[in-house]
């Protein structure tokens, strides 16, 4: 790991550790970030410097911008959304530029972080794959627990569509589904 990528993964931690919601005793945001690298870890051991940084920093500083903020319903949703996607990438591109990094690297994980190209950009679908598989793996199961059987095929659905055809492949291997939400990612 170079030094300076240890600097900006640092950084993000010290960020996320000031979270002050608590998922098992820790920082939900410092907890997030080490589950989304050590999934990109276990699906893309090859991963690119801004690949790692934008998966770490893909929830940074989150609590920041409360949902409440914002009005209800799919457009504030979606409004949070994208002001939640430029603070991440404006974060993360402020912490690569002290630690030393280039424009065109700084560059990329901007790019991964508002995901422009996904599904035509390999790294930003990484991030997304990612982010699906982290969800699925940690807060799938306290979601569905939530919300109607209706609203929890919908959400599968959506989450299927935005994975690479590898990615669905990969769910169908590693989890368990019933076969109403599995089918949505069977090609």
């Amino acid at each position: 790991m170079t030094e300076r990528k240890q600097k900006v993964l640092d950084a993000i931690d010290t960020a996320n550790s000031a979270d002050p919601t608590q998922e098992d005793g820790r920082p939900a945001a410092l907890l997030y970030g080490e589950r989304m690298s050590a999934e990109l870890d276990r699906l893309f051991p090859d991963a690119s410097e801004p690949l790692q940084i934008a998966v770490r920093g893909q929830h940074v500083e989150r609590w920041k911008l409360a949902r409440s903020a914002y009005p209800d319903g799919r457009a504030g949703y979606l409004a949070w959304r994208k002001a939640q996607a430029e603070h991440h990438a404006q974060v993360v591109a402020e912490l690569m530029s002290e630690a030393g990094y280039g424009q065109a690297e700084i560059d990329a994980a901007r790019r991964m972080l508002r995901k422009q190209g996904i599904k035509r950009d390999d790294d930003v679908q990484a991030l997304e794959d990612v982010i699906c598989f982290v969800f699925l793996k940690w807060y799938f199961a306290p979601f569905a627990a939530k919300h109607s059987d209706e609203k929890i095929q919908r959400i599968v659905e959506k989450t299927a569509r935005k994975m690479s055809a590898e990615a669905r492949r990969r769910v169908l291997d590693e989890f368990d589904l019933p076969e109403d939400l599995a089918s949505a990612f069977k090609d």
